[in-house]
This record gives structure tokens, C-alpha cells and sequence, in this order.
């Protein structure tokens, strides 16, 4: 939230983006905190972190199967805290879900993504991510030490890095590796690898600041091999793809049994949950962790975590420990990061089916660790980095809108790379209903749908954006207003109904976006057809305008005749508010079914008409272009000019859409 002494800062800052139609750097997950306000009783109490932290629980897993576990992961990794460096073995076993005999595999060595300036990750975001940058002398890289088959063949020689995005042969992030034998369809593939990371300090959600680590994306993964079907594919094959400045991930679900050994005062959180307690000898502390049905494991270390535990349970969540690895800084505010998983996990049960797993971890990082923030991992998500001891609402929305990346990237799993508003849009769109719920914060979509300055496809590959600015805008807000557009037409139950269907059908399931057209299209019994190819698979928005305004005197030199053109610039039809009215404050409302591209209203009344305004209320929460929505009968003789609303109308739109 922000400080109630700013408030008039924001509305006039953000009536000047509005009427110039500025661009906004968004940020994940936090991306409309300043558009937002909210009342302060809406925030929990703050109470004083217990002393000392309690032990981490310990579990076992179940038997139960969930999702089709394509790999299996057992690893071990030794973190040297002074070098920054990783040591890791592993053993992978790949399940071939195709038909089709395979001479090759690929593996993701996203950590090369930081060897150097070449990199398509660096060449592309320029070493920033999100506003944070790369630290000096900062960089990163991992090496195959050595790579086998169970039968003790090294495939080492038989390793090439490969660039099928962009071309960079000086990118390291994608390896193929040439088999000794082919793998059958259904036949299973196991390698012994030995590998090395060298951590980067982090800018980009993996990495080092000082002592603390966040090893994401951090060991060799295996790419996806997609059958026939899968996201409708017409014919199966690899799902390759290099490490981008704005792309995150993809991966097949599966099992993971990792122990990690770490200095002696270090605490780990990780995806999963400890099997048994951790054992200390040697002045290193080792944890085993294991956790099933999800497709990425990561995890963070510091000798600084402040460590809370709490049970929880809904009527739609069986049992979840939840647990929080806070910076020192915050751990007075563990009440409000408790409060915040709680209502995500009781809500989005309820919306989207239940959390299937038994543990949910929060890590906070310190304010020098941000770039590691806001980030979503199978049962474990990051804070942003513990830059305040009083933040705002950017702390709750942050929490909530990871949480629900657990089930658009977590359980239902859509392919990050190439549709990233599968994820992205639907976690902010969901961030938004429970701010709102549990909180009272409402967000200013006028001004958010203004600030997509460059519209194009949902349905595109995330560097194909260009920019992180462009690929923000549609992934992220276009994403989401188009979700909320649809439950302006559907009503909120019909949505939620949607929402519902779509999370249940694709359970654990790699979904796409043609598949979820077709559950709008089967929960609502009509076609989307023209809707879909219209915002979703093309770029457009809807503009509505007020063309031109003309007056006449009356017939028989009494009253006044107006005349007022409202055009459709761009989109389908809607069904389009209008209001006029009058210079003696007269009003009519009529609605305009906006199937012509132009049409005329005509007015006989004693009084000229004053100004004319498409969608007063901004129930259009697709259109963008709201310059040409107002327009006045009357300006000055000497210039005659457009105006969206002049500063005043503006901020009474602002105070009329934003809780205080």
C-alpha cells in the first residue's frame, strides 16, 4: 500500500500516464500495487516472531499418483558458501512418453545462461530483469562433468549445444545428447550425471547475495518431449527452447529424491518437504528432501532465515504445512505472510480445485537478494526481497499472486515458453479477485487497460514480444483484462463456473490456449470464435470513439437539433454505453449495439447538447484508447481539439474506481 501522504502524487501521476498514454515498466507479481489503494484496516496485525524458531516437520510420501511422471530425479549437491559454487551428481530416468523411437535427448543448462554478455539471456535483457541488474563480476555458468549410461558409456563427445530459437551459437543454454542406442516409445532412459554450477550473483532469479542462495533452474533438465496431442499437436517431438530474457519454463512431472549438503548454521528450504531431519557432521548440515508430481525442485539456503510453521486446513485443503524462511527483517510480519498463504490456499481451492500437495514454503530474501523475489516454484514461492520493515500491500499481493502461479504453472502446467499468459494473465487475474476479497483493494483497470500502449497476440512465444516492457503488457495485464472482459459478459458466476471447469479438466495436464476456448465455448453453450480470434490468437482491443458532435438550430427557430457520430475504430461487436448531455445538465443513456462501424444519434431538445462519452462507467475493461471516448460541443473558437476528459472529469473517474 501506498502511504495515504502520496495519494494525490499518484492520481495526478497517474492522469498524466493516462492522457499521454505513457508505457509502464510492470513488475512481477507486483505489477499494479501502485494503481491500487486500499483501507488500512484491511491488513493484519503485526506480532512479534516467536522465539526460537520451531524445528521443520518431517513427512513421508504417499502413495497416491497424480500426474503422468515422465522423469525421475535423484540428486545429490554440496553448496560452497566462499566459492559460490554448486557440486551435484545426479541420476535421471526418463520415461520416452511418445511412439516414436528417439536417437537424442535434450537437456536445460539454464545456469549458462550468465557465462557471459553473448548469451541470448543477456544479449536480449541486456543483464536486467524486473529493474533489478547484474551485480559486478556477477556471472554464472554450469559444466557437464560428466555424463553416462548405466552401462558406463560416457557420453561426454557426444554432447553438442544446440540454438533452435535464435541461432547464438555462443548461447550454452540447450544441449542435445546423442544416445548409444535408440529409446523406444514407453521404454526408460537412465543417466548418471556430475556437473558444476558456478552461481551468479542474482539479478534473475538464481543466484547469490552474500550468504544467501536461491538455487533455481540450478541442476541438467530434461526437456519435454510432447506426444501427439498434447497442447494439440498433430505430431509429437521435442519441445525445444533456449533461455530468453523474458521466458520461464517447461518441464514434465515426475519425482524428485534430493539431498543437499550446506555449511552446518545454513537452513534450507526446498520444494517438498525433509523426510528426515537434518544431520550435521563436519561442520555441514545435509537435508534429504523429496517431493512428487511436480516438474521443476528448487531451493534457497541462508544462515540468516527465521523459521514459522503452521498447520493449515479448509474444507477444500485436506492439510498443508506452511512454512516461512523470513529475513531477519521481517520477522516481526510473519502474521502477515501466514494470513496472506491462508486466504490464497482456502480461495483457490475453492476456485480451481483443491492444493494437492502437503507443504507450501515462503521464502523472504534479504533487500540485496531481490532479483531472487517474486518467483514461483512447485510448493515454494519468494517474497520480494525484505527491503522495509513496514511494506505496504506490495507484501500481500506479491504472496498471493505467486500462490496462484501453483496451480496455472504449477498443477495445470501450461507451457511458460510459448504461452505465457496461460500462466502469467490467469495468476493476475486471480490476484486480483482475492486482493479485492480479502483486502478491499480494488484495481483501476481504466488506467491499466491505457497503459497496454502495444497490443499483439496472447498467444506468442515470450521473446517474441520483443521487449519486457510489450511482453509484461500483454502477458501479464492484457492477459488478465481479457479474463476480467469475459466475466463482465458472463457474470461472475458463469466465469467462475470457466475457471472452474478449466482447472478440473486440465489437472496435471500441459493445457493450451485453443483448450481453453473450448471450455468457454462448452460452459457456455455458444461460440467464441470471433471474440478469440479477435483479442486472444490477434492483437486488437476494442475502440469505441465519439467522431463528431454537430448542432443545428431547431425547426421553426425553437430548440435545438444534435447530432452526435460514434464510431467502432477496431474489435466486434459490443454492446456500448453512451451518455449525453445537455448544457442544462440534461442527461440520456442509451446503449449502441456497435454491429455498423458508424452510427448516428440524433437529439431534439431545448438546450444544445454539451459533450457526448462512450462507456462512462469504463465497463469496457479491453479498450485502451480512451482519448477518443470523450468529446465536447464546444471548445474554444480558435482550437478545437479532442480531449479523453479534462484533469477534473479524469480524477473523478479515479476516486469513483479506486477503494480507500
Amino acid at each position: 500500500m501506498t502511504a495515504p501522504k502520496h495519494k494525490k502524487k499518484i492520481l495526478a501521476a497517474a492522469a498524466l500516464l493516462l492522457l499521454a498514454g505513457a508505457i509502464l515498466a510492470i513488475r512481477d507479481p507486483a505489477q499494479q500495487a501502485f494503481l491500487s489503494l486500499a483501507p488500512e484496516k484491511g491488513k493484519p496485525p503485526v506480532t512479534k516472531a516467536a522465539n526460537p524458531s520451531p524445528k521443520e516437520s518431517v513427512q513421508q510420501p504417499s502413495a497416491e499418483v497424480l500426474s503422468h511422471r515422465v522423469t525421475e530425479y535423484h540428486i545429490d549437491v554440496s553448496l560452497d558458501a566462499q566459492k559460490r559454487t554448486l557440486t551435484g551428481s545426479q541420476t535421471l530416468t526418463w520415461t520416452h512418453p511418445g511412439q516414436k523411437t528417439v536417437n537424442e535427448i535434450y537437456l536445460h543448462l539454464y545456469p549458462n545462461a550468465f557465462e557471459s554478455e553473448n548469451s541470448t539471456f543477456m544479449k536480449e535483457s541486456g543483464g536486467k530483469l524486473r529493474g533489478d541488474s547484474m551485480p559486478k563480476d556477477g556471472w554464472g555458468s554450469m559444466k557437464l562433468k560428466d555424463i553416462r549410461t548405466t552401462d558406463g558409456i560416457s557420453l561426454l563427445h557426444r554432447v553438442q549445444y544446440v540454438q533452435p530459437d535464435d541461432g547464438n551459437v555462443t548461447d550454452k543454454t540447450l544441449v542435445k545428447v546423442r544416445l548409444p542406442r535408440p529409446v523406444k516409445g514407453g521404454e526408460e532412459l537412465t543417466l548418471q550425471i556430475n556437473f558444476e554450477v558456478q552461481l551468479p550473483k542474482v539479478f534473475a532469479r538464481m543466484g547469490t547475495a552474500g550468504d544467501f542462495v536461491m538455487a533455481g533452474q540450478w541442476f541438467p533438465k530434461m526437456s519435454v518431449y510432447e506426444p501427439a496431442g498434447i497442447r494439440n499437436r498433430s505430431a509429437e517431438g521435442w519441445n525445444l527452447h533456449q533461455y530468453h530474457g523474458t521466458s520461464e519454463f517447461y518441464s514434465d512431472f515426475g519425482i524428485f529424491s534430493v539431498r543437499i549438503n550446506v555449511p552446518a548454521d545454513y537452513i534450507v528450504a526446498a520444494t517438498g518437504f525433509p523426510t528426515k531431519s537434518a544431520i550435521i557432521k563436519n561442520d555441514r548440515k545435509t537435508y534429504q528432501f523429496y517431493a512428487d508430481d511436480v516438474h521443476d525442485f528448487a531451493w534457497s539456503a541462508s544462515p540468516h532465515f527465521v523459521y514459522a510453521e503452521e498447520p493449515f486446513s479448509s474444507a477444500q485443503v485436506p492439510g498443508v504445512r506452511i512454512k516461512l524462511y523470513l529475513d531477519p527483517a521481517h520477522k516481526d510480519l510473519k502474521e502477515r505472510y501466514f494470513y496472506a498463504a491462508k486466504a490464497a490456499l482456502s480461495a483457490y481451492s475453492k476456485w480451481f480445485g483443491s492444493y494437492p500437495y502437503s507443504t507450501l514454503s515462503i521464502v523472504v530474501p534479504p533487500k540485496d537478494g531481490n532479483g531472487a523475489g517474486g518467483m514461483e516454484y512447485p510448493t515454494l514461492v519468494t517474497a520480494f526481497g525484505a527491503s522495509s520493515e513496514s511494506p505496504g500491500y506490495d507484501l500481500e499481493r506479491t504472496v498471493i499472486h505467486e500462490i496462484a502461479h501453483q496451480y496455472f504453472y504449477g498443477i495445470i502446467a501450461s507451457n511458460e515458453f510459448e504461452e505465457p499468459w496461460l500462466d502469467e494473465g490467469f495468476a493476475s487475474y486471480a490476484e486480483d479477485k482475492l486482493m479485492e476479497q480479502e483486502y478491499g483493494i480494488v484495481s483501476n483497470l481504466p488506467i491499466q487497460s491505457s497503459l497496454v500502449t502495444s497490443p499483439m497476440p496472447l498467444q506468442l512465444s515470450a521473446w517474441k514480444y520483443g521487449s519486457a516492457e510489450v511482453y509484461a503488457q500483454n502477458a501479464y495485464t492484457r492477459g488478465k483484462l481479457l479474463l476480467k472482459d469475459l466475466e463482465r459478459q458472463l457474470g461472475s458466476k458463469k466465469m467462475a463456473k470457466v475457471m472452474a471447469a478449466y482447472s478440473a479438466k486440465y489437472r496435471f495436464k500441459h493445457p493450451a490456449t485453443s483448450d481453453f476456448q473450448k471450455v468457454v465455448e462448452k460452459t457456455t453453450g455458444q461460440s467464441w470464435k470471433n471474440y478469440f480470434n479477435q483479442y486472444v490468437y490477434g492483437g486488437h482491443m476494442p475502440d469505441y470513439a465519439i467522431q463528431d458532435i454537430t448542432i443545428h438550430p431547431g425547426k421553426n427557430g425553437t430548440g435545438y437539433e444534435s447530432w452526435v457520430d460514434v464510431s467502432r475504430k477496431s474489435g466486434i461487436a459490443h454492446e456500448v454505453p453512451l451518455v449525453f448531455v445537455f448544457k442544462d445538465g440534461h442527461t440520456e443513456r442509451k446503449t449502441w449495439d456497435a454491429k455498423t462501424a458508424l452510427t448516428r444519434f440524433k437529439f431534439s431538445y431545448k438546450e444544445p447538447l454539451a459533450w457526448a462519452m462512450v462507456d462512462p462507467a469504463y465497463t469496457l475493461v479491453l479498450e485502451n484508447k480512451h482519448m477518443n471516448n470523450y468529446l465536447k460541443a464546444e471548445v474554444d473558437p480558435v482550437i478545437r481539439s479532442r480531449l479523453n476528459l479534462s484533469v477534473t472529469k479524469l480524477l473523478e473517474a479515479l476516486l469513483g474506481s479506486l477503494s480507500w
